[in-house]
């Protein structure tokens, strides 16, 4: 008799530890695949941020705002030119009549 309680006994706790076992791997691996999703968006932010960053000092290399800026100046000289030409154009047509 008390060697059958003794192995009751013994089944009985390895039956929990082994259910213990499992939920804490089942914990386990639910966390590892949040911390795998997890690193895995840092990694893909982390690696666009510093492309982007790559491109904009390349951008700047290129000095690109200054030509911009050259090109606006450019553009405004010309424009005002053609569209004083057309004002005038305008007012002649109106004041003749």
């Amino acid at each position: 008799m008390n060697k059958l309680l003794a192995v009751t006994v013994l089944v009985a706790l390895l039956a929990l530890n082994t259910e213990c076992f499992r939920v804490s791997r089942q914990v386990k691996e639910e966390e590892g695949i949040l911390t795998t999703v997890t690193n895995s968006v840092k990694s893909y932010y982390e690696s666009a941020i510093d492309t982007i960053t790559d491109y904009g000092d390349s951008i700047k290399s290129l000095k690109i705002e200054e030509k911009a800026q050259n090109f606006y100046e450019e553009l405004t000289t010309v424009m005002s030119t053609y569209l004083g030409i057309m004002q005038d154009q305008i007012y002649h047509s109106f004041s003749s009549q």
